[in-house]
């Protein structure tokens, strides 16, 4: 018996160039899609006639649009591409929405491969270079982030009822977790989608649903002013970013509440690997031993205190960490999250907390020591800048010293992605006064630029030997004398010019590129020639 037909239709095809003397060229296929390969044949006016080949669906590792040539004629205006193996297979639909469905419709097929790509070529392979960036290896790896690569992370469910209360959908989207239910679904209208959202911060709960919006270039929003190509690169904003919705949506599960993460594939560590040793520190919401890691590397392990924070926020932050990976930030190792009490294995910095090595062994240190203190950090927030983070909690305490006096940013915590350089915290969001801008403290707004803020407070931390900032005031009067224009005084040890990238870091509106981090970086390197 014939699989089913998932999706046919009459699509351009561009030669794949095999060889380097092959001829481009064009020709028009009959493509059938069904849950285990994509097939072209030859047709006569839609009719199937002799098959020219097949792609295996659990081979492919991308399906993304392609920049259209430069002058492309009207025929070729909408291409995309489907990696598999080490070959691409360039294709042209007739319009916008033939390409969305056929995208749409492929994404499906593969969202449970093993092997997705993480990134893609935008540009085509042409005259043996990628014309995007051009490499002159076929098989290089791409450019640009594939954000839907993470499409195993989203399942797709039958429902006749929605458990929120909302219209009954035959198709829906679901993701759960212990505050936050979220999920999308068809709407009324047809071809449409709902974001519906149930938030337990109140007693009974609250439902909000949304309208998946497409503008007149085919984007996805919810919101004006955030713009995306999939509803699953949607999803995976607002997870981090509220953006005008009820509250941010949390971690995605199918099925049942949340009750215990999911294991974490090559991060999932075992615990009998893992042996505590002693407590190295504790706070308010967690613990953090000394460990040691199949029985020969020392590792640092944070677990969170019972009954005292969500699991679902604790391990958020391994999340971020599994995502990021730089030589100024604290190394995650793995975490162990199939019982609790839940593990987050990180490197052990054997001399603890910045704040705390500062107050303790500052005075030994010289200025060039304290300078490659903050280049280090500088270093870590130029990568977190690059890569669409904000940190949101820098400040010493929250970087950790190793035994070369090599300083690496950590906490994670209260990090978010963003696309557009800007995170608008929820109403109540609590956040360190003494190191916040302006901004934050009037609209807990946040964005690089905020973190530049704090870094000026954290290099003033260095240069101060680990003194509290405004020690003299409390919170209220901190946040007053700060969107008065007051700022700290210059540190003893700190230079003028020191003292001036502080106060750089410090202006109330960002002056050109003085307020990135990655000027800032090169800043401290030529201070050091």
């Amino acid at each position: 018996m014939s699989e089913e037909i998932i999706k046919e239709g009459i699509l351009l095809k561009m030669s794949q160039q095999k060889k380097k003397i092959s001829p481009k060229n064009y020709k028009e296929r009959l493509f059938i899609l069904t849950s285990q390969a994509l097939s072209y044949y030859e047709h006569e006016k839609g009719k199937k006639k002799a098959k020219k080949g097949v792609v295996l669906a659990e081979r492919i590792s991308c399906v993304e649009i392609v920049e259209p040539e430069e002058n492309a004629p009207v025929q070729r205006e909408f291409p995309f591409q489907i990696a598999y193996d080490d070959c691409i297979l360039y294709l042209f639909a007739n319009d916008e929405p033939s390409r969305k469905d056929w995208l749409e419709a492929l994404m499906h097929v593969i969202k449970g491969n093993a092997k997705l790509s993480a990134k893609y070529h935008k540009g085509f392979w042409v005259d043996g270079k990628f014309l995007c960036c051009g490499q002159t290896m076929k098989n290089a790896p791409g450019c640009i982030q594939w954000h839907k690569s993470e499409l195993q992370n989203y399942s797709i469910c039958t429902s006749d009822v929605s458990p929120l209360g909302s219209t009954p959908c035959p198709f829906c989207c679901f993701y759960t977790n212990e505050k936050t239910k979220y999920k999308y679904l068809d709407s009324s209208q047809k071809g449409s989608y709902t974001v519906s959202l149930l938030s337990r911060a109140e007693v009974n709960g609250t439902v909000r649903h949304y309208l998946i919006n497409v503008n007149a270039d085919g984007k996805y929003y919810l919101a004006e002013n955030h713009l995306f190509d999939s509803i699953p690169q949607m999803i995976e904003y607002h997870q981090h970013n509220a953006a005008g919705l009820l509250t941010r949506l949390r971690h995605p599960a199918t099925g049942s509440d949340f009750t215990s993460p999911s294991a974490h594939g090559e991060w999932e560590l075992s615990r009998s690997d893992v042996k505590l040793v002693k407590e190295l520190g504790s706070g308010q919401f967690g613990v953090v031993q000394l460990g040691v890691w199949k029985g020969q590397h020392e590792v640092a392990i944070k677990m969170v205190k019972e009954g005292c924070m969500s699991s679902d926020d604790f391990i958020e932050e391994a999340q971020i960490m599994m995502k990021l990976r730089h030589p100024k930030l604290v190394r995650l190792h793995g975490v162990c999250t199939e019982r609790f009490p839940i593990y987050i294995v990180t490197e052990f910095m054997s001399n603890g907390c910045l704040l705390d090595y500062l107050k303790s062994h500052g005075k030994e240190l010289q200025p060039p020591q304290l300078l490659n203190m903050c280049l280090d950090v500088c270093e870590a927030m130029a990568y977190l800048e690059d890569q669409q983070f904000i940190h949101r909690d820098l400040a010493a305490r929250n970087c950790l010293v190793d035994k070369d006096l090599t300083v690496k940013v950590s906490d994670f915590g209260m990090a978010r992605y963003v696309l557009d350089d800007q995170y608008t915290s929820s109403v109540g969001t609590k956040f360190p006064v003494k190191w916040s801008a302006p901004e934050v403290l009037n609209y807990t707004k946040f964005s690089s630029k905020s973190d530049v803020w704090a870094f000026g407070v954290l290099m003033w931390e260095v240069y101060s030997l680990g003194k509290q900032p405004y020690e003299h005031y409390d919170n209220a009067r901190v946040a007053e004398r700060v969107l008065q224009g007051h700022r700290l005084y210059r540190p003893q040890l700190a230079t003028d010019q020191i003292y001036q990238v502080m106060k750089a870091c410090w202006h109330e509106v960002a002056v050109s590129d003085s307020s990135s981090f990655l000027f800032l970086f090169f800043f401290f390197l030529l201070s050091q020639t």
